[in-house]
């Protein structure tokens, strides 16, 4: 199978290309170059950025970044386990049997298994409902009340924090549990109950515990209960009353739409620095962070509603906004030139919610 970590490395090689160039021009830093030639997913916060990574380093290097992605789409499926029912080898069927007698059979082994299968039931209601999953990914938000259910690959928690919502995806559930969050891959035993430090700082933020993994069965999921350990990090919540109107923004003031939907959710935007700058920002109106960033640097927010950002210089600045798995790049401002701006929803008059970004004074 084609490798699309081989295809980044020969391009940058072939081209005579070292990282730091490569860092400079494309503001991705080393950590992250080396891991997508490594096909080191675990490295990344999470699936939108090792993507959105992936996509820009391979159109630097003159690459098909389309190509690029499918390939570690297929990687991915084909390092999930496949079910035993896929890879047990199945007999045909002997010509002499006659096609009375093999409907005979195939009508006795179905009742035979209506019948095991309804003693099961039995024993415990939620074993067959347990391997039910919808192939559509979920969205759970952690509050007050301790999250108890089922979980499967792809599932996500949304936790808050002081900078906004930070995503937490299941990344396995056979053998264990294994949730994916800004500080890597945290993984959970059967039985086992754990405190997770999400984000790195040494402060775990989660309790969870694993009351249920299959061995080999990736349908099951897995069995979960999970607790915030502080009411801080409560999930933000997109209030639709906090949305303002389209009509009710300034007509004088600037604004380019991101992208739309049909509905409001919390965004992520990502701040890559290309150079020394001063850098200020403020989520949902929240207390103002700031500092100083040199090149190489790079900072994540979350918002449910908007955030209000602040730069000294708009060419040492790139912005990114990651929301609903799909990332969006925002235009670099001119060098030397104070940049400040709105990034948030607004509800247009024809019914729809759309990101803008939206020139401050």
């Amino acid at each position: 199978m084609e490798s699309y970590g081989e295809h980044l490395k020969t391009a940058r090689i072939n081209q005579g290309l070292d990282f730091e160039t490569i860092s400079r021009d494309t503001t991705i830093t080393r950590q992250y170059l080396e891991a997508l030639e490594e096909e080191n997913t675990v490295a990344f916060p999470g699936e939108p950025y090792l993507v959105g990574f992936l996509k820009n380093y391979a159109e630097y290097l003159g690459l098909d970044s389309a190509k690029l992605i499918s390939l570690y789409h297929a990687k991915m499926i084909q390092e999930s386990p496949v079910p035993r029912e896929l890879t047990a080898r199945k007999r045909l069927p002997i010509l002499k049997i006659s096609l009375a007698a093999l409907f005979v059979l195939l009508v006795a082994g179905g009742i035979t298994t209506f019948v095991v299968l309804k003693k099961k039931a039995a024993a415990n209601p939620d074993a067959l409902a347990a391997v039910s999953k919808n192939s559509i990914s979920k969205k759970y938000q952690l509050s007050e009340k301790p999250f108890a259910g089922r979980l499967y690959k792809g599932d996500q928690l949304i936790m808050g924090s002081a900078g906004g919502n930070i995503i937490l995806t299941a990344s396995q559930t056979i053998g264990s549990f294994g949730l994916e969050t800004p500080a890597g891959v945290q993984l959970v035993e059967l039985s086992e109950e754990r405190e997770i430090d999400v984000d790195g700082d040494s402060k775990p933020e989660l309790i969870v515990y694993v009351s249920d993994v299959s061995k080999e069965n990736l349908d099951r999921g897995v069995e979960v209960r999970i607790l915030l350990k502080d009411k801080a990090n409560i999930a933000i919540e997109t209030n639709d009353a906090d949305i303002p109107e389209a009509e009710e923004l300034p007509k004088d003031k600037q604004k380019t739409v991101v992208f739309e939907d049909t509905r409001a959710y919390p965004f992520t935007l990502q701040v890559t620095f290309r150079g020394g700058c001063l850098f200020r920002w403020r989520p949902d109106r929240k207390e103002i962070t700031e500092d100083y960033y040199e090149s190489g640097e790079t900072i994540t927010m979350t918002a449910s509603n908007g955030i209000r950002v602040w730069d000294s210089d708009g060419n040492t600045v790139k912005f990114q906004i990651i929301a609903n798995g799909r990332t969006f790049d925002l235009s670099v401002g001119k060098a030397g030139e104070v940049q400040a701006m709105d990034i948030k929803w607004i509800k247009d008059t024809d019914g729809k919610y759309k990101v803008v970004v939206m020139d401050l004074d």
